[in-house]
């Protein structure tokens, strides 16, 4: 039987209402204090989220979760003793390896805020390594699957099926790559008074592993009641999550780009906005980062350049024989002009332009990715090319890519 205390571990990241009572219950119990730290970050208390991951630490100094947790908040809250301390417990024999990969991540993440790109990157790289071993599958071969879904989802498919699908335009879906502006664009629509923000939403992909499971042609042999019957289900589940009673809601499901096509059939009425970010910057940018599940392509660079290769084919393809049904946001021109761009945006998402989607950053909505505390401040612009401290590292990312990494806009 599982320990009370786990289970409330568990539970703890997901309500912020039992947080504080739990957190006070067990005092001495590490998980709870890491769980604590990610729901008073969810909920935007950075100095509450601090304090919580500084307790886990001190109370278990191995918690790889707990130090990868402050590197995580990504605004350079580790210092020269976490440094050490980080490099003590590395040394160490008996540290269980998901430790030793968190604790690698977290020194890369110190190391990088120092301005040492070489040792941070040997310290990513390590981390990424034990990562790699621990993924249950091979690597997919991206190429076929890009080639299958183009083969599947054709002109002529969509032809005669026009018409079918739950007829709504509340989903609106935001795809593309981690770590590439997506959360950004969330916040930038959930700011907007008729656009609601919930999460990443499993449903869609959930609906496709079902439809997989009974053979490739099983969405082929979907009669039309069968189609209506998934967008409404679609919606029922999604529903649980649109609280605030407005139009419109966000699912920001990033792989959701494997999906576009059953997403166009099922619900041809929602929204699609692919978020796109230059190649070398969105793939260093998912190779350093720890992702809490799922991402397996992200820990081995050459992979990381297949996986953008088959992400950009998908959405190229669906631009192709679905003209207009997918508006494509350039993370390098949101912050080169953030009006003129988040004009554009909302348009694309069939709303009246909203000021105070200019000022995103003073939404103070609970955001639940690793991006929540950049989306909390106003756009900048010295992301755009700080992968090029790690260019001379990144080779195998750079002949993966081949000639997407100079014609994917």
């Amino acid at each position: 039987m599982t320990d009370p205390v786990e289970q409330a571990a568990a539970a703890l990241a997901d309500n912020p209402a039992r947080a504080g009572e739990l957190a006070a219950r067990y005092p001495a119990n590490p998980r709870i204090a890491v769980n604590l730290g990610h729901a008073l970050r969810t909920r935007g208390d950075r100095e509450g989220a601090i304090a919580a991951y500084r307790r886990a630490a001190a109370l278990q100094p191995t918690n790889g979760e707990a130090w990868w947790s402050l590197a995580n908040l990504k605004i350079g809250v580790l210092g020269a003793a976490d440094e050490r301390e980080m490099r003590r417990l590395l040394e160490r024999r008996d540290l269980d390896e998901r430790d030793r990969m968190r604790l690698s991540y977290a020194l890369g993440r110190l190391l990088e805020d120092a301005g040492r790109f070489a040792e941070s990157f040997e310290h990513y790289a390590a981390g990424a390594a034990v990562a790699f071993r621990q993924r249950q599958s091979p690597p997919p071969d991206y190429r076929q699957q890009a080639a299958d879904i183009s083969a599947l989802f054709s002109e002529e498919f969509f032809a005669r099926r026009k018409g079918w699908g739950a007829a709504s335009a509340a989903p609106i879906f935001v795809v593309g790559l981690p770590r590439s502006g997506s959360t950004l664009v969330e916040q930038i629509l959930a700011t907007h008074p008729d656009i609601e923000g919930t999460m990443e939403l499993p449903y869609t992909g959930s609906i496709a592993g079902r439809l997989a499971a009974r053979g490739p042609d099983a969405i082929a042999r979907l009669t039309e009641r069968e189609v209506r019957a998934l967008g409404e289900e679609y919606l029922a589940q999604a529903g649980v999550h649109r609280r605030l009673g407005r139009l419109r809601f966000i699912d920001k499901m990033p792989n959701n780009f494997r999906h576009v096509g059953l997403i166009r059939l099922i619900l041809p009425d929602a929204c699609i906005i692919d978020v796109r970010r230059h190649p070398m910057a969105a793939g260093f940018s998912c190779f350093k980062q720890l992702f809490a599940e799922g991402h397996d392509y992200s820990y081995d660079l050459a992979e990381l350049g297949l996986y953008y290769r088959f992400y950009l084919a998908t959405v190229r393809h669906f631009a192709k024989v679905q003209p207009g049904t997918i508006h494509t946001q350039v993370y390098e021109a949101l912050v080169a002009e953030p009006d003129a761009q988040i004009a554009a945006l909302l348009d694309a998402a069939g709303v009246d332009f909203a000021p105070e989607c200019l000022r995103f950053y003073e939404n103070r909505r609970a955001v639940r990715t690793v991006s929540s505390e950049q989306v909390r401040q106003p756009i900048y612009r010295s992301a755009l090319e700080h992968w090029r401290h790690y260019e001379s590292f990144l080779g195998p990312l750079k002949q993966a890519l081949g000639d997407a990494a100079s014609n994917w806009h």
